[in-house]
């Protein structure tokens, strides 16, 4: 049985665009989410002067998907979001646009607990793979006692449950690919986890494969793709060409087609058939069922009643 979880959100204004605390039941951690237009009013909560981790969102390219983000620790997070407004000739950061500030509400989190909030984060958020990090370097884990690492990696786990509810999805790993046989129903019947869905790739170049997992459309490590995109097209073909420079696509032995090096979650049906089809296409037409040919919007409405039945 899957367990839930309360996460409280406060707009401290009243807006959605402003100041945004959360937080989890029963959990020590807090964190606040701020435009950078409203750092000043940030500045002046108890949090930002407290030990903690932060995060630098850059906006994201709609085009693309490409979003940056830089992670950084402080004894006084406060005094350091100062320095990072700062022009960058200045050893100041230009690119973000959002902040998130991540302490403690008991205050015992210490230099070192930071330290090693810092270092795991950015290892997390480098294996997620959704963000291009402006971090120079990864540093290394701080030494601490057993206990300790135990419970910053249980804060770890709820700041990575926390985030995705303010829209982030920085520390959102990849999901493993299983088939949905392999689980028990009641997990498959709320959607987390979906049959294997596939796309035919004209030519004879092969199969690509994908499986909605956790909410998230994800084509699987191995499917094909065509081998480049279509002259005429326009539509997601800087995403194309992202995932060939970042090598999640890479050309197949034999010259005529290319695939997939891991698992890719992309952010629609429509979005992944186009990157496989070197072109524009309806996904939710595209990707059907593997052995039974229902198509993926079919499978998505399962279990709604007919449409003339909510008149």
């Amino acid at each position: 049985m899957v367990s839930g979880k309360t996460v409280r959100l406060f707009l401290v204004d009243g807006t959605a665009g402003g100041l945004i605390t959360a937080e989890i039941m029963n959990w020590t951690g807090h964190l606040i989410a701020s435009p950078r237009s409203s750092l000043a009013e940030l500045l002046k909560r108890t949090e930002a002067s407290r030990t903690g981790v932060y995060l630098l969102i850059g906006e994201d390219d709609a085009e693309s998907g490409v979003q940056h983000a830089y992670i950084g620790e402080a004894d006084d997070v406060g005094k350091r979001l100062q320095s990072h407004r700062q022009p960058e000739d200045k050893g100041g950061k230009d690119f973000w646009q959002r902040v998130v500030v991540i302490t403690s509400k008991d205050h015992n989190l210490t230099k070192a607990h930071a330290r090693f909030l810092e270092s795991r984060l950015i290892s997390v958020a480098r294996q997620a793979g959704r963000t291009i990090l402006e971090n120079a370097t990864n540093p290394p884990e701080v030494a601490l006692p057993e206990a300790d690492v135990s419970d910053m990696e249980y804060f770890i786990d709820q700041v990575k449950v926390i985030l995705p509810v303010l829209g982030l999805n920085i520390f959102r790993t990849r999901p493993v690919s299983v088939n949905a046989s392999d689980i028990p129903s009641e997990q498959t019947a709320g959607g987390r986890l979906s049959p294997v869905f596939e796309l035919r790739i004209p030519g004879d170049l092969g199969i690509a494969t994908a499986q909605e997992i956790d909410g998230e459309f994800t084509v699987l490590q191995g499917s094909a793709a065509v081998s480049r995109w279509g002259r005429q097209e326009k539509g997601y073909r800087a995403l194309r060409e992202r995932l060939e420079r970042e090598l999640v696509l890479v050309p197949a032995d034999n010259g005529r087609a290319m695939f997939f090096t891991r698992d890719f979650v992309f952010s629609s049906t429509s979005a992944a058939a186009a990157v496989a089809l070197g072109r524009s296409a309806r996904g939710p037409e595209a990707w059907r069922v593997q052995g039974t040919g229902q198509t993926y919007g079919d499978w998505q409405n399962r279990d709604l009643p007919p449409a003339n039945d909510l008149a």
